[in-house]
């Protein structure tokens, strides 16, 4: 499948520095009346922050991509954020899954708001599957970077402690669910959100490298 080719084509760039690919992050366009366009300058942020500290190639500009597109193939990373309402259609979600099962990787971003939507679109994507709650000691958390307690708590909401859920297809996790946590916020430029500081940023930069690292390499 053609999204396995970027984990291969990623570890040929770690391995060798005369032929290095091209490829670019993509944000998840939904229907709904959710603010799937939230976070703009998160993405932007992140894949910066990859290029220098796992030596990818990413486009520095990330891409826009709808649930039912054929482009959606085109990316082997794709990040869903927002506030509101999430709504697939049957045919959505039928491109999603296949995405995901051909070796496509989700991230989706509780922004504040999202998770009674989300989790029932995830149904109509894998009806077969549950989120599971990934332990502190999964590889994912142990990337280059390591997060001993698991993920990150960046933005303070309701109190809650951050929850990184996964959907697990096969032995292999096709989607990575952040809940009470707010990565996006973290990857956004500094001083956007004036209560966050340097180092929850940072924090959030390096658990979104790791993400990135664990979805082209699994």
């Amino acid at each position: 499948m053609r999204i396995r080719l970027f984990g291969l084509l990623l570890l040929v760039v770690l391995q060798s520095s005369f032929w290095v690919p091209t490829y670019k992050m993509a944000k998840l366009k939904y229907n709904g009346g959710g603010d799937w366009y939230a976070n703009r300058t998160a993405l932007p942020n992140l894949i910066d922050f990859c290029n220098k500290n796992l030596s990818t190639n990413f486009a520095p500009q990330e891409a826009i991509v709808e649930v039912g597109s054929t482009e959606l193939f085109n990316y082997p990373f794709v990040y869903l954020t927002g506030h509101g309402n999430v709504v697939f259609s049957t045919a959505e979600a039928g491109n999603l899954r296949r995405y995901l099962i051909g070796g496509g990787f989700l991230h989706i971003d509780d922004n504040y708001g999202l998770d009674k939507f989300i989790r029932t679109e995830m149904k109509k994507v894998f009806p077969e599957l549950s989120f599971t709650e990934l332990p502190p000691n999964h590889s994912l958390y142990n990337q280059k970077f390591k997060f001993p307690n698991g993920l990150p708590k960046i933005h303070e909401h309701d109190g809650k402690p951050a929850k990184g859920y996964a959907l697990i297809w096969q032995g292999r996790v096709v989607c990575f669910y952040t809940y009470e946590c707010d990565l996006g916020n973290g990857w956004e430029d500094f001083g956007t959100y004036p209560d966050d500081t340097q180092e929850k940023r940072m924090s959030a930069l390096k658990m979104g490298a790791n993400l990135i690292q664990y979805a082209l390499t699994q």
